[in-house]
C-alpha cells in the first residue's frame, strides 16, 4: 500500500507543470497520502532536496508558469550508481513511489527506477507534444498560444513594411508547434520535418506575392530545419520582399498556462495517484481523444509519433 509518494519535475520547464504538482499533491492528500516535492529534478533526488509539503503548499500555484519545484537535467542518471542513490534518498523518507513530471528523457529516468524495482509514474510534460502516448502535452497548448500572441505583433510591423518575416518556433524534432500555428496564423508558408517544401517553389510564390503588392508574408519554420537568418537573406534576394529572420526561442516555455493546459495537467495528475491508490505503477498517463488513458512507460517511448496528415492537407489547401 502507498503510503507516502514524491513528485518531481524534469527536463524543460513547460506551462502547467505547477497545476500538475498541485492536482498530485491534492490527490494524494485526499487519499491520506503523504506527498513530498524534489527540487530540481532527478538531481535533488541525488542531492537529497526532498521536502515534505501539505496543501498550503498548492496555493496560489495552478495558474503560475515555470515549476516552483525547479527543474534540472542530470545526463549522469544514464547510470545505475546515481539511479540506486536516488531510490536510496527516496527510501531514507520512507517514500514509496515517484511521479515524474516532463519529457521523453524523464520517462526514461523513470523506466530505469522501474527496472529496479521501485514504483513510478510518469506525466507528459514538455511544449513539443513530441511524447507520442499522449494527444497533446501538458504545455503544448500555452506556447502554442504565445507563439500566435507573437506573430499577430509580427504581422502588424511586417504590414507596415510590405516585409516577409521568417519565425523559427521550437519543438525539437517535432512539428507539431509549426503545424499548429501556422494554420491559426494563416502563414503562406509553413516548413517541419513532415511538411518540407522545395526552395525554388518558396521563392516562386513569395515573388508572386511580392509582386501583386501583397502586404506581408508569413513563413513559419520549426527549428532544426535550416538556418532562419540565412533563409530570409536568400528570399530577399530572390523574391525583393524585404524579409527578417525571428527566433521566438525560450519565450514560447514561458507565460502563464492556458485553462486547457490547467484543465489537462489537473486531469492527468489525479490520475496519476489513482494509479497508484490501485497499486498500478511502471505507466505514463496520456490522454486521447479525450480520454485519460495509461501505458507501460517502454511501450510509451517505444511509440511512434503521429504525422497528422490531415492538418497538413489543411495547410495546404488553406494556404
Amino acid at each position: 500500500m502507498i503510503k507516502k509518494i514524491a513528485v518531481l519535475t524534469s527536463g524543460g520547464d513547460a506551462p502547467g507543470m505547477n497545476a500538475a504538482v498541485r492536482a498530485v499533491i491534492r490527490s494524494a492528500l485526499a487519499h491520506g497520502i503523504e506527498p513530498y516535492v524534489v527540487y530540481n529534478g532527478y538531481k535533488g533526488l541525488i542531492d537529497d532536496d526532498v521536502q515534505l509539503v501539505d496543501k498550503k503548499f498548492t496555493q496560489d500555484i495552478i495558474n503560475r508558469g515555470g515549476t516552483v519545484i525547479k527543474s534540472a537535467r542530470l545526463p549522469e542518471f544514464k547510470e545505475v550508481e546515481y539511479q540506486k542513490k536516488a531510490i536510496e534518498t527516496m527510501k531514507k523518507h520512507g517514500i514509496d513511489a515517484l511521479v515524474g513530471i516532463g519529457g521523453d528523457g524523464t520517462y526514461k529516468g523513470l523506466l530505469a527506477l522501474d527496472k529496479l524495482g521501485f514504483p513510478v509514474i510518469g506525466l507528459p510534460g514538455t511544449i513539443d507534444n513530441d511524447i507520442a502516448s499522449t494527444d497533446f502535452t501538458i504545455g503544448f497548448d500555452t506556447a502554442l498560444n504565445t507563439i500566435c500572441d507573437c506573430v499577430d505583433k509580427i504581422k502588424d510591423t511586417s504590414s507596415s513594411h510590405q516585409r516577409c518575416s521568417v519565425i523559427e518556433v521550437m519543438g525539437r524534432y517535432c512539428g507539431d508547434l509549426a503545424i499548429f500555428s501556422g494554420i491559426a496564423e494563416a502563414a503562406e508558408l509553413t516548413i517541419t520535418a513532415d511538411h518540407q517544401i522545395d526552395e525554388n517553389l518558396i521563392f516562386t510564390k513569395l515573388k508572386a506575392m511580392h509582386d501583386k503588392d501583397k502586404s506581408h508574408a508569413i513563413v513559419i519554420v520549426s527549428e532544426h530545419l535550416l538556418d532562419v537568418f540565412d533563409f530570409a537573406k536568400r528570399i530577399e534576394q530572390e523574391t525583393g520582399f524585404e524579409t527578417r529572420a525571428e527566433v521566438l526561442g525560450r519565450l514560447q516555455r514561458g507565460g502563464t498556462p492556458t485553462a486547457q493546459d490547467r484543465i489537462l495537467a489537473s486531469r492527468l495528475g489525479a490520475a496519476a495517484i489513482d494509479l497508484l491508490v490501485n497499486d498500478i505503477t511502471g505507466r505514463v498517463v496520456g490522454m486521447k481523444k479525450n480520454m485519460v488513458v495509461d501505458y507501460p512507460i517502454k511501450q510509451a517511448l517505444n511509440m511512434e509519433r503521429d504525422v497528422k496528415k490531415g492538418l497538413l492537407r489543411l495547410i495546404d489547401m488553406l494556404a
